[in-house]
């Protein structure tokens, strides 16, 4: 039995990259060194994870096309395209 986990490949703002099948959105950008994927509106201050269980709304990125995923509870999938304000 392989301890290998399967690998799926995702778009970060149309950057290919290849991660870890399982794991939500917010984790494969915490992997790529990504903290942080939209600012407030009034002041511009940075924003990324901060409950990580989906209790609150400060990891909101768009998914597929869909705005305001919550990325600590969308698991990442093959093919899937994840767009923020980000440099990928």
């Amino acid at each position: 039995m392989s301890t290998t986990p399967k690998r799926i490949n995702v778009r970060l703002n149309a950057r290919a990259i290849e991660t870890a099948a399982g794991q939500s959105v917010g984790a494969v950008l915490m992997s790529e060194g990504i903290m942080a994927w939209r600012t407030t509106r009034k002041e511009g201050k940075p924003r990324g994870l901060f409950c990580g269980i989906g209790a609150c709304y400060d990891c909101l990125i768009t998914v597929n096309g869909q705005p305001n995923q919550r990325a600590c509870i969308v698991e990442a999938c093959d093919s899937m395209s994840i767009e923020g304000d980000f440099d990928a």
